[in-house]
């Protein structure tokens, strides 16, 4: 007798055997029950899940007898009635399994609709079950949608498919369908300790976890694993077997990986990872694998219930969660999760993976923007090297702020009045045993604030008019002193320098003009270090600049009046620049130097009115620009003969031919003459265009004045201090 694989063997025969599809038994068991029975059915769930199962019980519940012969449909088939038996041998006539991707065409699908108008020859109903229905072309969709919608009394259509996205939504919209979830690791080693007991087989219950894994979600792939497992151990289902069937890592090389990562032991790290590629392992399963286990870390740590209490190395696993930081576990779990990404960008997998490693072994989580803290236990060759490097790393970080001399701390007794601040230390000669860059991150952040309240503290001297300072306002500009003296050649000799005396707090008495009050020491030095070339670079002209423009200067200083606090950012920083702008072009004058007349052709019968003939002319593009932006200057008649005189802001407008467009135009208003165009460049008022701008605003004022006496705005503006927003109110069309 042949052997019968153990997924053909144990096949569920009926809907109270079938594991992992609760909901899809549930609508099925109430709509036989019910008598609410659907023509067509459509199941897509991955490869495994059984999705032909459900078709073979459904296709028993239809077509039941019973076991007298008497029975009707029903959720619970026999089984024992001839329609079950056959549907389970595989040799009923009138259940009919259709392989789509084998018979995809529109031809084998007509002859399928030709068969099913016929009435079953010895059931109830005739099922026809299209397995990976996808794979039909869409000639075949086609032709089978009539059929699909309103198909015989006696038949009944189930579609299979492990890809729905692929199926037309016409016929998607004509089936019932559900959605066949993957199977959880838990439901598969249920089913697999009840079948091996059926069969008589030990087994090992970590060893069904790893054959659940393995299986995906399928129930007949962890059911063809078992098989093999079986063959494999000779008998019995062992952990080990399975570990060498499967190509698993053993779970002991990722704990001794962590152990070595929590002892900061680089050597012991390196050792493991040598000793698996001398096994030939998969560097990307053990960064998956240490990825699970990193996980189950983290749950231990978080919510301990959550753990599987049969694993193997669950004392490991408690054991690291006492050892390791939270912190520390996410950040390994993170690391883990994108070195198997970057395996294939590796020279090679050995190198991706200890690379992975080292990045574990020398990051450790930062804490409030500070450095992160050195190694635990770091190797003697290693420790004196790590301090120097850190201080450079500090000096490099804020180097761009301003060099210190050697002893900057002088300049803090001239701000009494402020808060104390940590002492700068010095940067460039930072000595090889000096303390890692946290301090002197602090300090350099203390500077750039200091620097920057000194920038302040001038800005506010300049334009605050008559109203007296705190002495502390002052205060801030002191630590700033050491900077301005650094970025000048007599640095060194800042040193032997005396102490500042403290300023005096100033009063409007004693307030120095605008001008005087733009020439704050170390102003320019003061920009952030992000800032710093382009700052120094505009730092020599502008004290110059500030005097020969100071009410200039300050009145641009200041936002202009329209800005509220719901103002575009851009707009605030285009109007009100931290830079003096240079002195802009003349511009023509705003008013005209004449006003306006029109003085009518009567012999071309012409009004005269330029700007409203400009802008009915049928132009597009540049040239209907050049018609709108010009000016009469004089219309001339000799006999036949028409000459427009205009006046061109720019002399772009009139190139490419866009004179002879204007002229065409005009010729068009006026057939009984010969038109020409003669253009000169100069400054225009009188224009088609400025004609309609001032319309446009003419209505934008008119709308506004119309939203402004509402009866309902002002309510709303007396009852919630609400405002219109400047901009918000357009005018309809007119």
């Amino acid at each position: 007798m042949s052997y019968q694989v153990l997924a053909r063997k144990y096949r569920p025969k009926n809907f109270e055997t079938l594991v992992g599809q609760e909901h899809v038994v549930r609508a099925l068991t109430h709509a036989l029950r019910t008598g609410r029975l659907h023509h067509a059915y459509l199941f897509t769930g991955t490869r495994g899940v059984g999705k032909t199962t459900l078709s073979r019980i459904l296709a028993k519940s239809l077509n039941c007898t019973g076991p007298d012969g008497q029975g009707g449909i029903t959720a619970e088939p026999c089984g024992q009635c001839e329609a079950c038996r056959a549907i389970d041998a595989g040799r009923f006539v009138d259940y009919i399994e259709m392989d789509a991707a084998s018979n995809r065409g529109v031809d084998e699908m007509a002859q399928l609709l030709e068969q099913a108008v016929y009435a079953p020859s010895n059931a109830r109903f005739k099922v026809y079950m299209i397995d990976e229905v996808h794979m039909l072309t869409n000639h075949a969709f086609n032709a089978m949608l009539k059929t699909l919608e309103e198909p015989p009394p006696h038949v009944k259509f189930i579609l299979a498919t492990t890809d729905p996205q692929k199926i037309p939504v016409t016929v998607l919209s004509r089936c019932l369908q559900f959605n066949l979830k993957q199977m959880p690791p838990g439901h598969i080693v249920g089913h697999l300790e009840n079948i091996l007991g059926q069969e008589g087989v030990s087994f090992e219950q970590p060893a069904l976890r790893l054959l659940a894994q393995g299986a995906h979600g399928s129930m007949r792939d962890a059911l063809s694993l078992t098989d093999q497992a079986i063959a494999y151990a000779a008998g019995q289902v062992t952990l080990d077997a399975v570990q060498g069937m499967l190509g698993a890592l053993d779970q002991s090389y990722l704990v001794r990986l962590l152990d070595a990562l929590v002892a900061q032991d680089g050597a012991d790290l390196m050792a493991v990872a040598d000793e698996m590629a001398s096994r030939s392992l998969s560097y990307n399963g053990a960064l998956q694998d240490l990825g699970t286990l990193l996980h189950r870390i983290a749950l231990a740590q978080s919510v301990p219930a959550a753990v599987p209490q049969d694993l193997p190395e669950l004392n490991d696993i408690l054991r690291l969660a006492q050892a390791f930081d939270p912190q520390e576990v996410q950040l390994y779990y993170q690391i883990a999760v994108h070195g198997r990404n970057e395996i294939g960008l590796a020279p090679d997998e050995y190198a991706g993976f200890t690379m992975t490693l080292l990045r574990m072994l020398a990051f450790r989580p930062g804490q409030g923007g500070a450095e992160a803290p050195s190694l635990a236990a770091p190797a003697a060759s290693a420790a004196p090297a790590q301090p120097a490097r850190a201080a450079a790393a500090a000096v490099a970080s804020h180097a761009a702020v301003a060099p210190r001399p050697a002893a900057p701390a002088q300049a803090a007794p001239s701000a009494p009045s402020a808060p104390p601040a940590p002492a700068p230390g010095p940067a460039p000669a930072a000595p090889a045993g000096n303390a890692a860059g946290a301090p002197a991150m602090t300090s350099a952040r203390a500077a750039i604030n200091a620097a920057l309240e000194a920038a302040r503290a001038a800005s506010n001297r300049g334009g605050g008019g008559a109203a007296p300072k705190r002495p502390g306002a002052e205060a801030p500009a002191a630590p700033a002193a050491p900077a301005a003296q650094a970025a000048t050649p007599a640095a060194p000799s800042a040193p032997s320098a005396p102490p500042a005396p403290p300023a005096a707090p100033p009063t409007s008495a004693s307030m120095p003009p605008a001008p005087a009050a733009r020439q704050a020491p170390a102003a320019p030095q003061a920009a952030p270090p992000w800032e710093g070339g382009q700052a120094r670079a505009m730092a020599a002209p502008q004290p110059a600049m500030r005097q020969q423009q100071p009410e200039q200067q300050q009145a641009d200083d200041e936002p202009p009046a329209w800005v509220t606090e719901f103002s575009d950012d851009t707009a605030v920083a285009a109007e009100a620049p931290a830079v003096v702008a240079p002195a802009p072009a003349v511009r023509a004058p705003s008013a005209p130097p004449h006003a306006y007349v029109i003085t009518p052709v009567p012999e071309i019968g012409w009004d005269g009115n330029w700007p409203a003939l400009a802008g009915s002319l049928p132009l597009r593009g540049v040239a209907q620009q050049l018609a709108l932006q010009t000016e009469l200057v004089g219309c001339s008649v000799n006999d036949r003969a028409v000459i427009f005189r205009l006046r061109v802001p720019v002399d772009t407008l009139r190139a490419s031919g866009n004179s002879e467009k204007l002229a065409a135009a005009l010729q068009e208003q006026f057939p009984d003459f010969r038109v020409t165009v003669d253009t000169e460049i100069g400054p225009v008022w009188y224009t088609a265009g400025a004609e309609q701008k001032a319309a446009r605003e003419e209505r934008q004022r008119q709308a506004e004045a119309t939203v402004a006496r509402d009866p309902f705005v002002q309510q709303m503006e007396r009852m919630f201090g609400a405002f219109i927003v400047p901009g918000s109110v357009k005018p309809t069309a007119s």
